[in-house]
């Protein structure tokens, strides 16, 4: 925990600096959410296809999901995903003619969640 996920549309890959963000985002979630930063993982998928609307086109995603234990307040997940917004204006570069949608949130883990270290 935190669990990370970040989709994104693939044409980002040279845009994204997605190195840059983990870090500041781990650095964030230990500050705002009071995780450790040794436990704080992100994973980056890029999406070959995107269609916003109608259009195929002229379009680029991320969107990013955080999975944490559950007791965060409703305030501490806002305020989290707020800092996942702006980290995002700052680590990615969409290409020129491209409209970015960036989304964020975070999710409480289920009950269920394990996990282990080897």
């Amino acid at each position: 925990m935190p669990q990370i996920t970040v989709d994104y549309s693939a044409p980002l890959a040279e845009g994204f600096d997605r190195r840059g963000f983990a870090l500041a985002l781990h650095d964030a979630v230990v500050e705002i959410a009071a995780a450790k930063q040794e436990a704080c993982k992100t994973q980056f998928r890029a999406t070959e296809d995107t269609t916003v609307g109608r259009d195929e086109g002229g379009h680029v995603v991320v969107h990013v999901t955080l999975g944490l234990l559950a007791g965060r307040t409703e305030e501490t997940k806002a305020q989290l995903t707020e800092a996942v917004l702006e980290l995002l204006r700052k680590y990615v570069k969409p290409g020129e003619g491209l409209a970015l949608h960036a989304s964020a949130e975070v999710r409480d883990l289920a009950v269920s969640y394990r996990k282990f270290d080897a």
